[in-house]
C-alpha cells in the first residue's frame, strides 16, 4: 500500500480547518500529514486503518489521529456498487498542536489537553461519547472565528477528561519509547526499542532498573498494566505489522527480523494480539492497493 503525504499548506492562515464530507464513499487513500485530525463519522460503515490497527467503524465513531500517523477510512464493498445510494458522511477537524501558539497547551491550566494530544500519537477511539459532545462537533460546521475556536477548545477539554477510550496503533508501530518524568522507565523503554529484534532477557532489563527480576516484573506490570513479556511481544508484533504493510520482506523473514525465534510462536503471538494471522492481516491491506 502506497503511503501519501497530504500537504495542507494553503490553509496556513487558518487556526484549524473544519470539513463536512458527504459523498458516496470515503476516499481510499492511505495517508498522513503534520496536522492532528479529529474525525466524527456521522453515517457510514467500513474498516478504519490507523497505523497497524484494523477496526470496523460505523456512525457515531469519534477518533483523534496524531500528527504523521498513517490512516484511512475504507468503506464496505457495497458502498462501491454501481447502483448504491449509500452515503459516507463525516466531519473532520484538522489542526496543529501549536494552532493557538507554541506554548498554549503547555501551561498548567491546559496540561490535561496536552496529555490528550500526546496520546493521540497512537490514535484514540473515544467510547460511549455523550450526545452533547457529538453535537458540539457538528456545531463547528455552522460557526466561525472566535466562537468556533472557543467551541473547539471546549471539545478538546471534554475529550481530555474522558476515561473511556482505546488507543489504536501499537507501541511497536509508533516505534518510539515513552518519555516520562522517570529516567529509569526511559532507559527501559529505550533499551527495548533498541534491542527488540534480538533476544531480550528479563534479568538484563531488571539490571537497568537496579532491581531483581521478581521486583522488576511487579513494578513493570503495575506501571504498564501488562507483563513485561506481553509488552515486548506487542512491540515486536507492531514492528512486524509495519514491515508487512510496507512489503519489506516475506512473513518468514519478518518473523525473525521482529525478534521471534520461530515462525510458530510468531504466528501465535500475532493472532493473539491482532486477532488475525499475518497472512490475513496482509490480505486486508492488499485489497486496497
Amino acid at each position: 500500500m502506497k503511503l501519501h503525504l497530504v500537504n495542507r499548506g494553503t490553509h496556513e492562515n487558518s487556526a484549524f480547518m473544519v470539513t463536512h464530507h458527504k459523498e458516496p464513499y470515503f476516499l481510499k487513500v492511505w495517508h498522513y500529514h503534520p496536522e492532528l485530525e479529529l474525525v466524527l463519522t456521522m453515517q457510514s460503515t467500513g474498516t478504519r486503518f490507523v497505523g497497524d490497527s484494523i477496526k470496523k467503524f460505523d456512525g457515531g465513531d469519534l477518533v483523534l489521529i496524531g500528527k504523521n500517523l498513517p490512516h484511512m477510512w475504507f468503506n464496505d464493498d457495497h458502498y462501491f456498487e454501481e447502483d448504491s445510494d449509500l452515503i459516507a458522511e463525516d466531519i473532520v477537524v484538522h489542526f496543529r498542536r501549536e494552532f493557538l501558539g507554541a506554548d498554549f497547551f503547555e501551561i498548567q491550566e491546559m496540561s490535561h489537553i496536552s496529555k490528550l494530544l500526546d496520546r493521540s500519537r497512537y490514535g484514540i477511539k473515544f467510547l460511549n461519547v455523550t450526545t452533547s459532545v457529538l453535537e458540539d462537533v457538528k456545531m463547528l460546521t455552522t460557526m466561525d472565528g472566535f466562537e468556533r475556536t472557543i467551541k473547539f477548545i471546549q471539545i478538546l477539554n471534554d475529550l481530555a477528561h474522558y476515561d473511556q477510550f482505546e488507543l489504536l496503533a501499537s507501541e511497536g508501530y509508533i516505534n518510539s519509547f515513552k518519555k516520562t518524568q522517570n529516567k529509569t522507565l526511559d532507559r527501559i523503554y529505550e533499551y527495548i526499542f533498541e534491542n527488540f529484534s534480538r533476544p531480550i532477557y528479563l534479568e538484563d532489563v531488571a539490571r537497568l532498573a537496579n532491581m531483581n527480576p521478581s521486583a522488576f516484573s511487579r513494578y513493570f506490570k503495575r506501571i504498564n498494566r501488562k507483563t513485561f513479556s506481553s509488552y515486548l511481544n506487542e512491540v515486536r508484533i507492531g514492528y512486524a505489522c509495519k514491515l508487512l504493510i510496507e512489503r519489506k520482506a516475506n512473513i518468514s523473514a519478518i518473523c525473525y527480523e521482529s525478534g521471534f525465534n520461530n515462525i510458530s510462536n510468531f504466528n501465535r503471538q500475532f493472532k493473539a494480539i491482532m486477532q488475525k494471522s499475518p497472512t490475513e492481516y496482509l490480505r486486508h491491506y492488499a485489497t486496497i492497493d
